[in-house]
């Protein structure tokens, strides 16, 4: 039980949030990573508090069009009402708390409870029940069973939700980052598209620590997929990925872009095809398109736990092979404290060609999909830090150091877009300890 009784929000054997994160000197407890107390106060404290991502509005185009996702640990249907009218619901009917919808994606004019068929409109409104008015006597109110609705609102096609009705808006809860949003999610006058439903599969570990590693993590690139070096789809040089620049941001957001080494001749524009790129320019700011032109390996993540990878991956070993770009979005939906679902979409603009649709995508797969060459890498890493630091004396002597950068100077040097920044390198923790330092604001508060 969590103990309420002073300012700071305590564990039940009296430890503090402050006891387990030092975010200003970058030491974290190993404890926040497979607490099943921790895991359970994120459900109240974070996800239930902030705007979660649920999908893309591409995903579902049509009126009746629906997917069904989560919203910290609560169920939701994602369905479109009308062009315009986009509904998140509580994904469980108001008579016996039955779940709804049970399919992962569809069309309907209705959802309609297996149980004794309380039937809802798109707008959560209760239709009717079988043999109402003889079951009930007439005492059968429809309009007192409306399903819960979630506040909604969008961005750049992504579609986020809260049933938090004391949160600031979407725009303000994204600041800064709607201006990278806007450069690797919406830089074309069409915008991109889903591509697909996405891709589900369990991973053992806790979902920090791949939130973490897309927010700040460009250090581990030659190590943990020294296999692309070998494959010869990354540079051998361990420096590669250090080159660029790291931007944290508000509520916890963070962002990496990784550019071009000194004397390597990569691409620009992350290789985008020349049709994206003379779309990009008719519709980007200034700095936006300098950013672009500078930008080839993009992970980030939008707190808590929806990340982004705009990358240009070599195909090969084929020396006149040319670099081909994708772009990926993921959701690391909790399970447990040593438990998350990865969801990950592919992403491509509606203007690309067929031909770069079809050989983005097969890249996308063969890299980061499922049984991907680099997702596997991620994977072992995260469950491995799982596995090993959930011992007694883990929990209480060890103490982990994200201390990268930490008396780097933050310079905006010659990086165009806004946010904190650390020029000249992506060498840094800076971005995990402004992950870890929201979430454990978010984490002592009184609710």
């Amino acid at each position: 039980m969590i103990n309420k009784t002073l300012k700071e929000t305590q564990l039940s054997d009296g430890t503090k949030i402050s006891d387990l994160v030092d975010a200003e000197k970058g030491i974290i407890s190993p404890r926040i990573f497979s607490d099943q107390e921790i895991y359970e106060l994120e459900q109240e404290k974070i996800f239930s508090k902030v705007w979660n991502f649920v999908a893309h509005e591409t995903e579902i185009p049509n009126q009746g069009d629906y997917v069904t996702r989560f919203v910290a640990n609560d169920p939701v249907i994602v369905v479109r009402e009308a062009e315009n009218k986009i509904n998140v619901l509580l994904n469980v009917c108001m008579h016996k708390g039955m779940h709804l919808c049970r399919t992962d994606a569809g069309n309907t004019k209705n959802f309609r409870c297996i149980y004794h068929g309380w039937t809802y409109k798109s707008d959560g409104t209760l239709m009717g029940a079988p043999a109402a008015k003889e079951a009930y006597k007439g005492a059968f109110d429809k309009n007192q069973f409306k399903l819960v609705n979630a506040r909604v609102e969008r961005y750049a096609g992504l579609i986020f939700a809260t049933f938090n009705q004391d949160a600031p808006s979407l725009d303000e809860y994204l600041g800064d980052m709607k201006w990278y949003i806007d450069l690797y999610f919406n830089r074309t006058p069409l915008g991109m598209e889903v591509l697909g439903e996405p891709a589900r599969w369990i991973i053992k570990a806790n979902w920090k620590s791949a939130a973490d590693n897309f927010a700040s993590d460009s250090y581990h690139t030659v190590m943990t997929h020294y296999s692309g070096v070998e494959l010869g789809q990354l540079p051998p040089n361990p420096m590669f990925a250090s080159f660029g620049v790291q931007v944290a941001m508000e509520n916890g957001h963070g962002i990496g872009v990784i550019g071009a080494p000194p004397n390597i001749p990569l691409p620009e524009y992350l290789a985008l095809p020349q049709e994206i790129v003379e779309a990009a320019q008719a519709k980007l700011t200034e700095p936006q398109l300098e950013a672009l032109r500078r930008s080839n390996f993009v992970p980030g993540n939008v707190f808590p736990n929806f990340s982004l990878l705009n990358v240009m991956q070599l195909p090969g070993l084929e020396e006149n092979e040319y670099p081909i770009p994708f772009m990926s979005m993921r959701v690391w939906q909790p399970k447990g404290p040593n438990e998350f679902e990865l969801l990950s979409w592919f992403l491509v603009e509606k203007e690309a060609p067929q031909e770069f649709k079809e050989a983005s995508r097969d890249n996308y797969i063969r890299n980061f999909g499922a049984s991907g060459m680099f997702e596997a890498d991620d994977a072992e890493v995260w469950s491995g830090i799982a596995r090993v630091t959930k011992g007694v004396t883990a929990k209480k002597e060890l103490k982990l150091h994200y201390i990268m950068g930490l008396d780097a100077e933050h310079e905006p040097g010659n990086w165009p877009g806004p946010g904190k920044k650390i020029a000249q390198t992506t060498y840094t923790e800076q971005n995990s300890r402004n992950f870890f330092g929201y979430w454990a604001k978010l984490m002592s508060e009184e609710s």
